[in-house]
């Protein structure tokens, strides 16, 4: 099939896209995301798919981006932060819901696979999505394919430790999944306001601490070197592409590149720090994209 439509399933929004063969979008809607109610958050995807649908000279295969993941256990989802979808078989409901069968993945896999597809990592063997925004995930793409791994966590980065703590990481803030520590806990939107507000007793939002270009950006971007130090490491990747609201910071372009090279094992880092092409819309694309080019 030519069409492919994505459906970016968030915590506020359901956003849908149709692109064609070509990657040029179609169509696009976007709908409330019913809070905390499984049943009608599954009403709502099918009403969106079917709504674009409509719009389309053909059917269409469908690809969702969602927080968490599938369990290869019990194939429910897992780990998301949108409870409700937590332990329902979700795959299953929206296939029966449609008529067809649909793709799920991870929605920073997502974002990934949409810059490595032809966004900001496009060309590139091996791409690191990072998504620094109220939450911090990753997703690897390798050859333009999904990693996921044998417990579809491939990329989870943000949920492991800060590496190379030093005195001023201390006490280890304690991170929503209930482990100390996390990088999502340091590199997180409200883990630098936090940061901020026990350096300085200043309580701003995010961009009005990175408008300071202070200490507080300085320790981020230094910590934000320290975490992908360790990806470089153990993936070796050609781009790490950024999104998320923090991606938009300009000086972590040539500051954080700059830093890493202490923490990397190489006389020579050639990993590109990248920001991403798509924006907001890397992940309802790669839900797309989850249908591949050909």
């Amino acid at each position: 099939m030519a069409m492919r439509i994505g459906i970016d399933l968030g915590g506020t929004k359901i956003e849908g896209l149709a692109l064609d063969a070509s990657g040029r979008e179609v169509a696009r809607k976007r709908v409330p995301t019913p809070r905390e109610d499984y049943a009608a958050t599954l009403a709502a995807v099918a009403g969106l798919v079917a709504e674009i649908e409509s719009k389309l000279t053909e059917k269409a295969t469908v690809g969702i981006g969602m927080p968490g993941a599938l369990s290869r256990v019990t194939g429910l989802v897992k780990n998301s932060n949108s409870t409700c979808l937590n332990g329902r078989a979700f795959k299953q409901d929206v296939e029966q819901a449609l008529g067809r069968e649909i793709r799920i993945e991870n929605d920073a896999n997502c974002f990934a696979l949409s810059e490595a597809t032809d966004g900001g990592g496009q060309g590139a063997a091996v791409v690191f999505g990072v998504i620094l925004g109220t939450g911090v995930g990753g997703g690897v793409v390798v050859n333009g394919k999904v990693l996921t791994g044998p417990n579809a966590i491939a990329g989870e980065w943000g949920h492991n430790r800060l590496p190379a703590l030093t005195e001023a990481d201390l006490p280890m803030p304690i991170c929503y999944c209930g482990r100390k520590g996390c990088v999502e806990a340091y590199l997180s939107g409200p883990a630098l306001a936090r940061d901020h507000s026990l350096l300085t007793g200043q309580h701003l939002e995010p961009q009005e601490i990175v408008a300071l270009k202070g200490a507080s950006l300085m320790r981020y971007e230094e910590r934000l070197a320290r975490a992908l130090s360790v990806v470089i490491n153990i993936l070796d990747p050609d781009v790490i592409v950024l999104g998320g609201g923090m991606s938009n910071v300009s000086r972590l372009y040539t500051e954080v590149p700059r830093l890493w090279t202490r923490y990397v094992f190489s006389d020579h880092v050639a990993t590109r720090l990248v920001r991403h092409v798509h924006g907001d819309s890397s992940g309802v694309r790669g839900a797309a994209w989850l249908w591949g080019r050909d």
